[in-house]
């Protein structure tokens, strides 16, 4: 497993009957289920959801997003972050995958922005794994920047 947040590339094909965009290095193997989301504006901030061990895959099918990823202090009272990873991640340009240890945030940059998220945990599983902290912990969704 990925011991840090990594961008898979992908890519895009033009001709004269339309475009084709893919992700060859993503394997299917490890999700076990998939979900989509569309904020309802550029204002809404979903942050901080933590998984001790669940990865997830972030992949950007219209508009684009700013996704930051934490790797906090501890799970029960994290007050600090290891590391802070920033990521603007465009349409149909690559997927976001996130390892197990860390909490994630993200908000859409445009109007009508999709986001699908990859998981390797069932939805029960997911649940137990979960840990949720206040959105305004760690990160300025205004000025997009981490806090001092």
């Amino acid at each position: 497993m990925l011991q840090t947040p990594q961008f898979i590339n992908g890519g895009s094909f033009n001709d004269e009957r339309g475009s084709l965009s893919f992700v060859n290095h993503f394997s299917l193997d490890d999700v076990k289920r998939l979900y989509h989301i569309q904020p309802a504006n550029t204002e809404i901030v979903r942050a901080w959801q933590g998984h001790k061990f669940e990865q997830k895959w972030f992949y950007v099918v219209a508009g684009s997003f700013k996704i930051v990823v934490v790797k906090p202090s501890g799970w029960e009272n994290p007050i600090h972050i290891h590391n802070l990873y920033e990521y603007t991640v465009t349409e149909l340009t690559g997927i976001l995958h996130i390892p197990g240890g860390y909490a994630n945030g993200f908000k859409a940059l445009e109007p009508n922005s999709k986001l699908i998220v990859f998981s390797d945990f069932s939805v029960e599983q997911s649940a137990a794994d979960e840990c949720r902290f206040d959105k305004q912990l760690w990160y300025d969704w205004k000025k997009n920047e981490k806090y001092d």
